[in-house]
């Protein structure tokens, strides 16, 4: 009779746990996932009583999973940056989030097409330069994207590939500078051509790399987001960023809610999590994240460090349903003409 008791018990224990939904996360490696791991999902988990799945990729890498899995979706959010979040709203994979009152807290750069994603996080792609050196050569700290073009740096800039957020700010801004944009982005190309190219040592979009090339001193200058200087500037290196004078452009990192998840409420739920106050002040600390909801107030020592406050309304976006309509001849002409 015990042994039954005991069976019985076993098998309520297997039927509970398995009646225990699961979430599964779609979302940046490395830090990002060790931040999420260890200081986000755990209070999730516990109060909701919910199991949440990591599953971790670069965002391009995230959305070629929901694409292959949309006939049987396995992720429930995703977090990606802002060019691919749009390519997921365009291809039907990201459903409404507008009956959620909480997107009234974003800025409105932060709120995506049809509230299909919600952002969770700002970075500004700017400008970043060793602080010593510049100093020991007496030069001015760089306050422009044309100082891409200075002669002064040959062979010692950083500018990633155009497979990258960063590098493609870049090209985009200085298309703008120069007469075109979005729409015309040949003046980018013959600015980077002519100018920016001879001045670039490597075009490498790995963080580690364009890291390990500051720390060497192969490089004085690079185009790079807020949150890797930071992270940088962290371990005690003299690196610091610049908010161009042009405007930097704002990478806003978007939780789309999947279409086809069997769990949109919790989904739904794990979103609004992200957007409250308390993660987004733990993301400024942790990962050099600028808050997406224009509510929340940054402790002083933060304030400094990340996209917030006045930067925020400095900082520019760009028209991604154009960029993503062309980026894939982009990246031929750019790999014919700039990376030879």
């Amino acid at each position: 009779m015990i042994s039954a008791v005991m069976a019985l018990s076993s098998a309520a224990g297997i039927v509970q746990a398995q009646d225990k939904p699961t979430l599964y996360l779609g979302a940046y490696g490395g830090s990002y996932e060790s931040i999420f791991r260890d200081s986000i999902i755990p209070a999730f988990e516990k109060t909701h009583d919910v199991e949440i799945v990591y599953v971790p990729g670069n965002s391009t890498d995230t959305l070629a999973k929901l694409q292959a899995q949309r006939n049987d979706q396995q992720i429930d959010v995703a977090i990606m940056d802002d060019g691919p979040t749009y390519q997921a709203i365009n291809y039907g994979l990201c459903q409404s989030q507008a009956q959620d009152a909480k997107l009234n807290d974003l800025y409105d750069f932060a709120r995506f097409p049809d509230d299909k994603a919600a952002g969770v996080g700002i970075i500004a792609g700017g400008l970043a330069y060793n602080k010593a050196i510049f100093e020991e050569e007496g030069w001015d700290a760089p306050s422009s994207w044309d100082d891409l073009r200075d002669e002064r740096f040959a062979g010692a800039i950083n500018v990633p590939s155009i497979s990258n957020s960063y590098g493609l700010y870049a090209l985009v801004m200085m298309a703008r500078m120069n007469g075109g944009g979005e729409s015309d982005i040949e003046p980018g190309f013959q600015a980077f051509e002519r100018d920016i190219a001879p001045n670039v040592l490597s075009f490498t979009p790995s963080p580690g790399k364009t890291s390990e090339l500051y720390q060497n001193h192969e490089i004085v200058m690079s185009v790079w987001g807020s949150g890797r200087v930071q992270s940088l500037a962290d371990t005690g290196f003299p690196i610091e960023f610049v908010y161009p004078e042009e405007g930097a452009v704002a990478l806003v990192q978007g939780a789309c809610l999947v279409e086809g998840t069997q769990h949109a409420g919790l989904a739904q739920a794990f979103i609004d999590y992200l957007m409250s106050p308390e993660v987004q002040i733990l993301l400024a600390r942790e990962r050099g994240n600028g808050p997406t909801n224009k509510h929340v107030v940054l402790p002083e020592e933060l304030a400094d460090k990340v996209p917030y406050g006045d930067r925020v309304a400095n900082l520019v976006t760009l028209d991604w349903n154009t960029v993503n309509e062309n980026r894939q001849d982009w990246t031929n002409l750019w790999n014919r003409r700039i990376e030879r």
